[in-house]
């Protein structure tokens, strides 16, 4: 309760303080933190992974046009499938060289710092009206990174500890993981995720033809949203990579065919107001998470990293944006600025890091480097977003055009 009143007076004070709302609640976060106003408060990975992320991604995979995507298909594959790979590679490069942490942990390290995590960057730009394609090729990159992270960071984990154990035994480290049997698994997983949502997708879509009932159909897209994780990780396959397949199927096809209009607007207002109570705790608990004096005990290696996912986006944007572009869909340089420096890390990267064993070897070195750098990328990066769109000239293109999201959805339905 606490919570969500001091994110209702965040929410209030930054109609006055312009800051972006989700930036604000980590500041308060820190500063409740910092001072003792609350006791402790965990971020579990359960409480990330299985109760916020499934809520998150639906939302945002509900609302997003199959027909945008298909015609940013190319760079929104390269960015979230080898961009994510690239990011993994860089990251664990240079903190293997700038932060000293051996193989194993750099490549968990870059595993659970390459899921972008722009929520606060996105909720800007449709502010300022920046191009609508621009918000897309993000927001759509940032959801699909995080089923490709999720799977890459349990296979290098499963690494980890096979190499932890064979070095704890006093053997040589030999590892069953070949390079061919993790890209099969890694396929394994995407493909089996992607199976299991369409499967609930479709299913739950030809479910709400029977009856016009708003309640009863927001239950169903809630059954959609949480049963597609639960089933696709009881078959050990992309759970994440599930729930946006089920969004985008009950988004795009279920709503369009078998929902009326007033069942549409109410499914929208409720996942609406899901994703705004996530991302409001989710913000807040961050801020809460991070322990100030651990962080300078670990500023060096925090540093490191930060180099590392500079670096390595850096690395994305503008090598692969020469691959991206085409004539027909160009991406102008002032956009790659803005994937470079908008690629903020959030609750996704926080909860992996929660999530390696109790007996992990430099568990607590690696879950506060993880806090350093998202707190980094979200104070930093997040502050400074609004100026440089302004000084990119991205604020107000094609701003007559481009409504509020909650309008542009209501106005498509309508007509």
């Amino acid at each position: 309760m606490v919570l969500l009143m001091v994110a209702s007076a965040v929410g209030l004070a930054v109609r006055w303080v312009k800051v972006p709302y989700s930036i604000a609640l980590v500041i308060v976060g820190l500063a409740m933190g910092a001072s003792h106003l609350l006791p402790h408060v965990a971020m579990t990975p359960e409480l990330i992974l299985l109760i916020f992320l499934p809520a998150l991604l639906f939302e945002a995979s509900w609302n997003l046009d199959v027909k945008e995507l298909l015609h940013d298909w190319r760079a929104i594959f390269l960015l979230a499938v080898p961009g994510v790979l690239l990011a993994m590679a860089v990251g664990a490069g240079v903190m293997h060289l700038l932060g000293a942490l051996s193989w194993p942990m750099a490549l968990l390290f870059g595993a659970m710092t390459a899921a972008t995590d722009p929520i606060s960057v996105l909720a800007l730009f449709r502010k300022l009206g920046v191009d609508h394609r621009l918000t897309l090729i993000l927001e759509a990159e940032s959801l699909f990174n995080d089923g490709t992270a999720v799977v890459l960071f349990k296979l290098v984990l499963a690494v980890a500890m096979a190499s932890a154990a064979a070095v704890a035994a006093g053997s040589a480290v030999v590892v069953d993981y070949s390079p061919t049997g993790v890209a099969v698994d890694f396929v394994f997983s995407v493909l089996g995720g992607s199976v299991v949502g369409l499967a609930v997708g479709f299913i739950s879509s030809y479910v709400t033809r029977f009856f016009d009932d708003h309640l009863l159909e927001i239950t169903i897209t809630t059954i959609a949203a949480y049963g597609s994780y639960l089933l696709a990780d009881q078959f050990n396959v992309s759970a994440v990579i599930a729930v946006l397949m089920a969004g985008i199927v009950v988004g795009n096809y279920g709503s369009r065919q078998h929902m009326s209009t007033t069942t549409r607007l109410a499914v929208d207002a409720f996942w609406e107001y899901a994703a705004f109570l996530v991302n409001s705790l989710v913000f807040l608990l961050i801020g809460l998470q991070i322990d100030l004096p651990l962080l300078a005990k670990y500023s060096v290696q925090i540093g490191a990293g930060i180099v590392a996912i500079l670096v390595a986006r850096l690395l994305i944007v503008y090598i692969f944006g020469f691959i991206i572009a085409s004539k027909d869909r160009p991406l102008p340089m002032p956009w790659k600025h803005m994937l470079f420096w908008g690629a903020l890390r959030g609750s996704l990267s926080m909860a992996l890091a929660l999530s390696l064993p109790l007996s992990f070897d430099q568990r607590e070195e690696m879950i506060v480097i993880t806090f350093g750098v998202v707190l980094f990328t979200l104070l930093v990066p997040g502050l400074t977003i609004e100026p440089l769109a302004r000084l990119l000239k991205l604020s107000g293109i094609d701003g007559n055009k481009i409504m509020p999201a909650a309008v542009e959805h209501e106005t498509e339905i309508r007509a």
